[in-house]
């Protein structure tokens, strides 16, 4: 492997991993051995425009922490997240559709009764949440597990709330017989991705907007399905068109339905006007093989 050029270099690599043992590993390396020196002939890339790629890409992982992975961030940006969710969970128009699980998941979260209030006491517009978990053909489904999270009335998650102690606005809870599970909190609001490292450099060079559009998380789990991993947008929210992490879904845009105090369902609950949020949620069997 002497005197490679621009025309061998790429075959010369390659052959260095025929000792794979791992089909699988050795297919991935390949083709991305390919594609990359694909790239970098297709753009005609300089010495300087590579060392600036590395360089953000240096800068991404030092910015990373145990509650901020600036790489899943950039993944989400530049499409990927949504492209492996896609090819991953194939799934029928009737079921619910998968969306990308987000930076702000977490496994410490509380596990609460029926019709709780997860709001944790934060300030925002009453959400009441009506949800239901059903199989393809309509039949409830017991005891699933559903973990929800979402941000408060200014965007924040409650990792980022100042002077906030303890989890809120996320929770778990489980199905009861009918397939039903409902919970209080507040009203999310739309948000900006965090901007203040290279994803953010990456999203001012190419004129991108930062602002996702306001949502709940819910994660569903039962024995005997698929698990989804999903959200649910406001019909009426303005950056839908312009999610930056590609998350959006028409059937995932549900009426957050306001009401007066004294009206709607949930009239005599609170003694403010309310935002209510009804889904249902449809499960696919799990997959044998």
């Amino acid at each position: 492997m002497r005197d490679l050029t621009s025309d061998t270099i790429t075959e010369a690599v390659i052959s260095t991993m025929g000792d794979t043992k791992d089909a699988r590993v050795a297919e991935i390396l390949e083709s991305l051995v390919r594609h990359l020196h694909s790239f970098v002939r297709e753009v005609g890339l300089t010495e300087d425009e590579w060392a600036q790629g590395v360089d953000f890409l240096t800068r991404t992982g030092q910015k990373c922490t145990p509650t901020r992975q600036e790489f899943i961030l950039l993944s989400d940006v530049l499409g990927v997240t949504m492209l492996v969710d896609a090819l991953s969970n194939r799934r029928p128009a009737e079921s619910t559709q998968n969306s990308v699980l987000g930076p702000f998941f977490r496994e410490d979260r509380p596990q609460y009764d029926e019709a709780a209030d997860i709001s944790g006491g934060l300030p925002g517009t009453a959400l009441f949440f009506e949800g239901r978990v059903v199989d393809r053909e309509g039949a409830p489904v017991t005891a699933a597990a559903v973990d929800v999270w979402h941000s408060d009335a200014d965007g924040h998650y409650d990792v980022d709330v100042p002077g906030q102690v303890g989890p809120a606005m996320r929770a778990l809870f489980r199905t009861d017989e009918t397939g039903h599970f409902s919970f209080r909190s507040i009203r999310p609001n739309s948000y900006p991705i965090p901007g203040d490292g290279p994803v953010g450099e990456l999203m001012s060079a190419t004129s991108r907007s930062l602002m996702r559009p306001a949502h709940v998380h819910l994660m569903i789990d039962a024995p005997g399905f698929e698990r989804v991993t999903s959200m649910l947008f406001p019909s009426d929210d303005p950056y839908l068109d312009n999610d930056p992490v590609f998350g959006v879904k028409e059937s995932l845009i549900e009426s957050y339905d306001r009401y007066a105090a004294d009206a709607g369902p949930c009239r005599g609950l609170t003694d403010e006007p309310y935002t209510l949020l009804r889904h249902t949620f449809v499960l696919e069997p799990l997959r044998m093989g």
